[in-house]
C-alpha cells in the first residue's frame, strides 16, 4: 500500500481506514477471497479446459447465475457438473446439477443456482471431462435486516491500453456485496485502432475491427484470459450493463458512429454483439428478439434498490452532431431511454419509495450532470446533455414526487467525478454550498485502463481546477488516474471512495485512496469526507 499524500488516509473517517487496512490485508493474501483469486489463476495454469475461469452474477436473495466456458477439442456437446456450497471446500453442498456445453453457445454455460439464503457467501465449481474449474465465490442479496451495502463500480477496460490492475484490487477486497460494471467491458477496435501501448504486447484479437459473431466471441475470449479480470469474476458476483464499445463506438438504436455501410447491416452487427455479450457475461437472460432489454432492478434489503439502465441500444435516438443546435436536441421524439424504459424507470423509483428503501441507486452509462465550456455550451452531445427532454423527465419526477436520496452511478468518461444534480446549476435556485436545489447526486467511476485527456499532467490538473471554479455543481473531478469507485451505503449516509492504481504499464498490486465524499440522508448533496 502506498500514498502520494498521507493526509488522504488521515482525513478519512474510521470506515475508510478500515477499508484501507482491509485492502492491505487482502494484498497480503490474508483473506479468503484473495485465496479464491489465487486459486483461479493456479487452476488456469494447470487446466486449459476451463481457461476462461468462472463467474457469477445477477444475484437475488435466493439464487445467483453461475458461469463458465469450456475450451474443448471437437464439436460434440459436453455435460458439465456444477456444485454450490456453503464452504470453500465444497463439502456443505446446497445445490448441484448437470448442464450441457454446446458449440452453438460458444461452449459457455450458465446455471441459475437457487435454493440459497439471503445475504450469504457461497462457493461453487464446475467439472467436465475429469477436469475441475477454479473455485469461485459469490454472495446473495441481503435480507431486510442488513445494515449496509457495499459495491465496487467499474467501467472502460481497454485490453491493449494497459494491465487490468484495478480488477486485481477489486478481486482482493473482502468487503463487497457485488461488482457493478457499467459498460465498455471490451472494445471493438482493430489492433492499433485506439489507445494501444505497443510495448506491452497486448494486441487485440482478432486483429481487425470486430463485426461478426465469431469476432465478438473471440474478443471476449481474449479479455477473459486476463488473470486479474478472472480473479475479480471469481471473487464476487457482478451486475453488468453494456455501453457502446460492446457493439460500436457511439452506438444508438439504429446505428453507430463506428459502423459503416461496407460492414453490413447494423442490425446484424448489433445482434451479434448482443448475443456474444449474453453468452459471455454472468447475466440472467430474458428471451427477446434483437437487442433484448437489459434494464432490470435488484433489492439490497431496505438499504438500497439498484436500478440498471440501458442508455445505448434499447430506445436511444441518434446523437446530434452540432453541440450548439439546441433546436435539434429538443426535437419531438428524441429520447435517450425510449418511452417504455423511461416509464419503467419512473415506476421503479416510485416502487422503491413505497418499499421504504433508504437509497434509490441508478446504475447507467453516461454522465448526467451538465458539462459546458466557458460559454456554457454543452461539451458532448453523446451524454444526457444531448437529450435534455429525457433528463428533464427524470429531474421533474424527482422534484414533483419529492423523491429523496437518489444516487446516479456512471461510467464511460474515463475520469472521476462527483456532482450535485440540479436542473440549472448556474441559477440562483441552486446553492453549491448548502446543496439547496439539488435533486440527487452523481458518482462517476474512472476507467480500468482507457485513457483520459492526453497532455501534461500539470495542464490537466489546471483544467480540473478550472472546472471546479466554473461549474458549481461539480464537487470533485480527477481526469488523470485509473481505478474504480467504492460505494458504501447505510441507513444514514452514502459514501463514495475513488481508489486509484499506481500504474497500468506494468502489473502492480498498489493502490491509494484518492478522495472520499458523503451524502447524508435527505440532503441530496455531496460533501467532502
Amino acid at each position: 500500500m502506498w500514498s502520494d499524500d498521507d493526509s488522504l488516509e488521515q482525513s478519512a473517517d474510521g470506515l475508510s481506514r478500515r477499508a484501507f487496512l482491509g485492502a492491505g490485508a487482502a494484498l497480503a493474501a490474508a483473506t479468503t477471497l484473495a485465496g479464491v483469486a489465487t486459486n483461479a489463476q493456479a487452476a488456469r495454469a494447470r487446466d486449459r479446459l476451463f481457461a476462461h475461469g468462472v463467474a457469477s452474477g445477477d444475484p437475488l436473495a435466493d439464487r445467483v447465475i453461475l458461469w463458465t466456458r469450456l475450451s474443448p477439442e471437437g464439436d460434440k456437446p459436453i455435460p458439465v457438473r456444477w456444485v454450490i456450497a456453503r464452504d470453500q471446500r465444497l463439502r456443505d453442498i446446497v445445490n448441484e446439477g448437470v448442464v450441457t456445453a454446446l458449440p452453438a453457445r460458444d461452449w459457455t454455460v450458465k446455471v441459475d443456482a437457487d435454493g440459497l439464503e439471503p445475504g450469504q457467501r457461497y462457493w461453487y465449481r464446475f467439472e467436465a471431462k475429469r477436469s475441475k474449474s477454479p473455485t469461485g465465490s459469490t454472495r446473495t442479496l441481503p435480507a431486510d435486516s442488513a445494515s449496509r451495502v457495499r459495491f465496487a463500480v467499474a467501467s472502460c477496460s481497454n485490453y491493449p491500453a494497459g494491465y487490468f490492475n484495478a480488477y486485481g484490487r477489486i478481486a482482493a477486497r473482502a468487503d463487497l456485496d457485488a461488482v457493478l460494471h457499467l459498460g465498455d467491458y471490451i472494445y471493438e477496435y482493430e489492433a492499433g485502432g485506439y489507445a494501444e501501448n505497443k510495448a506491452l504486447g497486448r494486441f487485440h484479437e482478432p486483429p481487425h475491427e470486430i463485426v461478426s459473431l465469431t469476432d465478438y466471441r473471440t474478443r471476449y475470449g481474449q479479455y477473459r484470459t486476463d488473470t486479474d479480470l478472472q480473479a475479480a469474476h471469481a471473487a464476487h458476483p457482478w451486475i453488468c450493463v453494456w455501453d457502446d464499445h460492446e457493439s460500436a463506438n457511439n452506438a444508438w438504436r439504429d446505428g453507430a458512429e463506428n459502423h459503416q455501410a461496407e460492414e453490413g447491416a447494423w442490425t446484424a452487427r448489433r445482434d451479434a454483439a448482443v448475443r456474444a455479450w449474453h453468452e459471455w457475461m454472468p447475466v440472467r437472460e430474458r428471451p427477446a428478439a434483437g437487442a433484448s432489454p437489459i434494464f432490470r432492478s435488484f433489492r439490497f434489503g431496505r438499504i438500497a434498490d439498484l436500478i440498471m439502465l440501458d442508455t445505448r441500444l434499447h430506445g436511444r435516438t441518434e446523437q446530434v452532431a452540432d453541440r450548439t443546435n439546441m433546436n435539434a436536441m429538443l426535437a419531438p421524439g428524441r429520447t435517450l431511454l425510449g418511452a417504455d424504459q423511461q416509464a419503467w424507470l419512473a415506476e421503479e423509483l416510485r416502487a422503491s419509495v413505497r418499499r421504504g428503501a433508504a437509497w434509490h441507486v441508478i446504475g447507467q452509462q453516461l454522465m448526467v450532470a451538465q458539462l459546458v465550456d466557458a460559454d456554457r455550451v454543452m461539451l458532448n452531445t453523446d451524454m444526457w446533455d444531448g437529450y435534455p427532454e429525457s433528463r428533464a423527465a427524470l429531474f421533474d419526477q424527482l422534484r414533483d414526487e419529492r423523491i429523496q436520496d437518489t444516487v446516479l452511478l456512471t461510467g464511460d468518461i474515463h475520469s472521476s467525478w462527483a456532482a450535485d444534480l440540479t436542473p440549472d446549476p448556474f441559477s440562483d435556485r441552486y446553492d453549491a454550498g448548502s446543496g439547496a436545489g439539488s435533486l440527487a447526486i452523481e458518482l462517476v467511476t474512472t476507467s480500468i485502463t482507457s485513457p483520459g485527456p492526453s497532455g501534461d499532467p500539470g495542464v490537466i490538473e489546471d483544467r480540473e481546477r478550472t472546472i471546479l471554479a466554473n461549474m458549481p455543481h461539480i464537487q470533485y473531478v480527477n481526469m488523470r488516474r485509473r481505478g474504480y469507485l467504492l460505494v458504501d451505503l447505510d441507513a444514514d449516509r452514502a459514501r463514495a471512495e475513488w481508489w486509484f492504481v499506481d500504474r497500468i504499464d506494468e502489473q502492480s498490486q498498489l493502490e491509494e485512496l484518492g478522495a472520499a465524499y458523503i451524502s447524508r440522508r435527505g440532503a441530496n448533496h455531496l460533501e467532502r469526507a
